[in-house]
């Protein structure tokens, strides 16, 4: 662990009201203090903004941060606010003399930390205006939407690889929740020109349970979900705007308070809607994917999905929504044989290039091993990022395993097969050979020839592509996603050829939809460590924060978050000093709200 000194550790009691460090978060800091570029990938939840928040701070002049979202720019301004930080935002919501105003306090120093779309940014007269300025770092907030092949590219991101050029001595930091090993490299060239450190903390989310269900009555399926969590905030992901208007309705009409958000609706609609999921409690948000990024309500307790996502990155990055608090969330996605036609479409009508689809399919295609594994499904999706974590006892798989069926020599002829024709082609051709096709790469490569040749003609096209997805889902061949989504073996792979492993697979359950295995509901809860003596007084530190909030026009966790207010509960501060002691409670928040939680306090003990 690299020291940052005491200044840093002051600033994060002082301002922020912690003790100590997150994982990964000095480091970082240190990186940057030093002068470095740095890349952090840190899972959601794990405090990456004051890894470039505490720098600012401490290094003179202004930090610019580039944000993607308006709701995520204002979001993060009025909490730095209220912990006594000068910052400040211009963006496209708000009023020309605002933003007037905003320049203003920035040209005089006032303001230590911009807030600013990469749109405005990369224009030539903010680009000029900024270098008069004493510029001391930039960061790049949300950095996957620089990179093609993140979830969410933005052309608009890709243009800030030229920032270096115009502030070539500044450091810069990019931070994301989301990037595989390409698009960790793809970030680190445009951005840093490849010079800059990386520090990858994990992607492990352990308090979100994992779980995929085949599509059976969709809206049945949706309803017996939600009403098991009928106290819960949620987000719920379709497909289309459509379904998510229809969706919307479906539950308002079964008695849930849900509002639906995506592209087609009026910009004001959408805010709207935003706000009241953002401030309220129990709200279910109806949303296709134009409707996340940035999100950072910490009580989400679930995301269901309705289709299957885009991606492994995407269903990592939507799955993140849930459980910011570190308190059990759910993660639950409807699978059909209609996601898979609907997904490789969707990919084929794309613009982009060839070689891009080629890559997006094999992208989708470590998805759908995902949903398919019959193993731990944590460690199906943190292998695609390049972690080896054991079972976790937390997702459908850990808790109500399926029944394997042994398939170790149909598992090695797809293994022989693939390394007998070179271990550089796709799943496509492995089974064309496996099951005797007569194509023209066959015939190119000779591949007739090849002893495995025809030996899996008596399994379907869908069995042998279903063993082969699990194949990869178990780590016996892997995907080269980065290159021409070749299949190759891994020293597992190995092993099972050479007769020292053993292969179960789960038969093809996409189809069994409609009588489906129905796994016992298990309600994620948002357990709260108090003594039920307390749980009346931590229910009105609740409701004095929500007063609190609507009074600054902010969330409710901008205000304090949970774990403040248990710990307010626990520790029962009647003094200003003893308030201190808090847990997120810095100087500025110590001034404007102490009083008004000791009063609460105060009050329920008298009548307690």
């Amino acid at each position: 662990m690299t020291s940052t000194g005491p200044e840093v550790l002051h600033l994060l009691k002082s301002k922020f009201g912690y003790d100590s460090f997150r994982p990964g978060q000095e480091d970082v800091i240190s990186s940057l203090l030093g002068g470095r570029n740095v890349l952090a990938v840190m899972p959601t939840g794990s405090g990456k903004s004051m890894c470039f928040q505490i720098p600012a701070l401490i290094r003179d002049g202004l930090t610019v941060v580039v944000s993607p979202l308006v709701a995520l720019m204002e979001d993060q301004v009025a909490a730095l606010r209220l912990a006594g930080i000068e910052a400040g935002t211009i963006n496209s919501s708000r009023h020309r003399e605002d933003n007037v105003n905003t320049w203003r306090d920035v040209a005089a120093g006032v303001v230590r930390l911009l807030y600013i779309a990469p749109e405005r940014l990369m224009t030539d007269r903010m680009i000029s205006a900024l270098r008069k300025l004493p510029v001391t770092m930039i960061a790049v907030d949300e950095a996957h939407c620089i990179s093609r092949w993140g979830p969410s590219f933005r052309p608009d991101y890709e243009n800030l690889g030229s920032l270096r050029s115009h502030f070539p001595e500044v450091p810069m930091a990019a931070l994301t929740a989301t990037a595989d090993e390409a698009t960790r490299n793809d970030i680190h060239d445009k951005l840093f020109g490849g010079d800059g450190n990386v520090y990858v903390t994990g992607f492990d989310r352990p308090n979100i349970r994992l779980a995929v269900t085949p599509r059976a009555t969709w809206k049945k399926q949706l309803l017996s979900f939600v009403e098991a969590r009928s106290d819960q905030s949620g987000i719920v992901y379709c497909l289309s705007r459509k379904k998510t208007e229809e969706t919307a309705k479906l539950l308002c009409e079964n008695g849930f308070n849900a509002l639906p958000y995506h592209a087609g609706m009026d910009a004001g609609t959408r805010r709207s809607n935003q706000d009241t999921f953002m401030m309220d409690n129990n709200v279910i948000m109806v949303a296709t994917i134009a409707f996340g990024m940035g999100i950072d309500k910490p009580d989400v307790r679930y995301v269901f999905h309705t289709n299957l996502p885009a991606s492994m990155e995407a269903y990592y990055q939507e799955i993140g929504r849930a459980g910011r608090d570190g308190q059990p969330a759910e993660a639950s996605m409807l699978y059909g044989l209609d996601d898979l036609r609907l997904r490789r479409m969707f990919i084929d009508q794309e613009n982009g290039s060839a070689d891009h689809k080629r890559r997006e399919h094999k992208r989708l295609d470590t998805l759908i091993a995902y949903c398919e594994t019959p193993e731990c499904r944590r460690q199906s999706l943190l292998a695609y990022f390049g972690e080896n974590p054991e079972p976790c006892g937390n997702c459908d798989v850990c808790i109500n395993p399926p029944e394997l069926v042994e398939g170790s020599e149909l598992a090695r002829q797809a293994c022989d097969t693939v390394n007998a024709t070179g271990q550089v082609f796709g799943a496509a051709h492995i089974i064309d050979v496996l099951r005797g096709a007569d194509t023209e790469k066959v015939r190119k490569f000779n591949h007739q020839d090849v002893g495995s040749y025809g030996q899996g003609k008596v399994w379907s096209l869908d069995d042998w592509r279903s063993l082969i997805r699990q194949l990869v889902a178990a780590g016996f061949l892997v995907l080269d996603v980065a290159g021409h989504g070749g299949l190759s073996l891994t020293a597992k792979g190995w092993n099972l050829l050479q007769g020292s492993e053993d292969f179960y697979y789960r038969k093809d359950s996409v189809g069994e939809g409609a009588r489906g295995r129905k796994a016992k509901a298990k309600t994620a809860r948002a357990d709260i460590e108090l003594p039920d003596e307390d749980i009346g007084l931590y229910d009105a530190l609740k409701r004095c924060r929500r007063r609190l909030a609507a009074e600054q026009k902010v969330p409710a966790y901008v205000i304090f978050p949970d774990k403040s207010l248990i710990d307010m509960a626990t520790k029962k501060p009647i003094s200003v000093s003893d308030f201190a002691g808090v847990h997120g409670v810095g100087d500025a928040k110590l001034k404007k709200f102490s009083s008004a939680f000791i009063d609460e306090i105060s009050s329920w003990l008298e009548t307690a």
